[in-house]
Order: C-alpha cells, then sequence, then structure tokens
C-alpha cells in the first residue's frame, strides 16, 4: 500500500506541481484584495476537487461509451504524462504556466478595482486539474478496483491538493523563500520519475493489449 501511496504522490505532484504553483499564484492574484485573494485558493481547490473525483469515478464510464478500451487508454496517457514530464525537464511546461499567469496579472492590472474569479480558468482549469492530472486519475483507477487501494489513490491527490491549497494561502512568502533554484531542481527531480512511471502505464497497457506476458 505505501508503495502505491508513494506513486500515486509523486504522479499527482508532478502533474498537478504544487512548487510551481506559489509564484504563479503571486503574479495572477497580485491587484486582487487579500480576502478575493484567500477565496479565489478555497474556490480553485473545491472545483479542480469535483473535476478529478468526476473522472475518477466516472472515466470508465466513459471510456466505454467511447468505445475506447482501458488498455488504449493506458497507452494514450502514458504517453501524455511522458510529453508533461519531457517539458518539465526543458522547462517548457513551466514557461507556458507563467506566460498565462502574466497574462492574467496584465488583465488585473488593467481594470484594478474589478475582482477577475479566477478560480475555473486558469486555475481549477487546466493549472491543477489539467490533462495530466486527470489521466492520472483514470489510469490509476483503472489499474486498482480494490476500494482500499483506490482510497490510497485518492490520499495521494488529496495530499497534493492540500499542498497546492497551502501554496496559494502562503504564496508570496513561500515564493521567495524557496526560490528559483529550488524550484527547478525539484521540477526536474519528479519529472524524471514522472517519465520512468509514464513509460510503465505503456508498456503495462501494450502488455494487456497483446496478450505478452
Amino acid at each position: 500500500m505505501f508503495s502505491l501511496l508513494l506513486a500515486s504522490f509523486v504522479t499527482f505532484f508532478v502533474a498537478i506541481d504544487p512548487v510551481a504553483m506559489a509564484p504563479m499564484f503571486t503574479t495572477m492574484t497580485a491587484q486582487m484584495h487579500p480576502a478575493w485573494r484567500r477565496y479565489m485558493a478555497w474556490k480553485s481547490i473545491a472545483i479542480a476537487t469535483g473535476i478529478l473525483l468526476a473522472f475518477a469515478f466516472g472515466g470508465a464510464w466513459l471510456l466505454e461509451h467511447l468505445g475506447v478500451s482501458i488498455d488504449a487508454f493506458r497507452i494514450a496517457g502514458g504517453l501524455l504524462l511522458f510529453l508533461i514530464a519531457v517539458d518539465m525537464l526543458f522547462e517548457k511546461r513551466s514557461e507556458r504556466r507563467e506566460e498565462r499567469a502574466e497574462e492574467v496579472a496584465a488583465l488585473q492590472a488593467q481594470h484594478p478595482t474589478h475582482q477577475d474569479d479566477i478560480s475555473v480558468f486558469p486555475l481549477a482549469i487546466p493549472l491543477i486539474s489539467g490533462p495530466g492530472a486527470i489521466a492520472s486519475i483514470m489510469l490509476f483507477f483503472a489499474q486498482h478496483s480494490d476500494l482500499m487501494e483506490r482510497a490510497v489513490i485518492l490520499s495521494g491527490m488529496a495530499l497534493n491538493l492540500i499542498l497546492c491549497l497551502f501554496a496559494f494561502l502562503v504564496a508570496e512568502p513561500l515564493a521567495k523563500l524557496m526560490g528559483q533554484t529550488v524550484a527547478n531542481m525539484l521540477t526536474r527531480i519528479f519529472g524524471i520519475l514522472l517519465a520512468a512511471l509514464a513509460a510503465q502505464f505503456v508498456v503495462d497497457g501494450v502488455r494487456n493489449a497483446f496478450g505478452i506476458h
């Protein structure tokens, strides 16, 4: 069970990337009132949780009605996660997220008295519950049908959402304390781990699809 918890925690840590959330949230909410900033933090986490739970428990039903096999989704999801890992290793993913955060900050600066609701977009979707996180929860639930195992997987996801909320609530001091060097180091380490996990998803999908043992 511990190995499953560790695997799910690492996968969601990379897919959600709570470490990178602090500076991005600071940028996006720089012109907001502190109370509204906290409201955006809680609301975005609640919405992202609902989205991930919906795909966790309804993903198999959706794939069935689309005529997509679980093994095909394992292969596709593994490839998607591998691409995310490559992006993390070469910092492309961080650059895109930072650009999106700067765009939101620029709009806030143009209308300082208007408090935009950024909880759904871009916070909940696609920054928190993006394609990587959605694919991860569906892949894990496809491989583990036992209730205890699924509870462990959800625990790994929940820990990352709590970390993300914490990063939002203490975004400004956390970004200064951590520094860019530490953030880049953690991103690359977890990117390598995600690449290995993604490759394993693809291998399992190919084995099951072609009956290779």
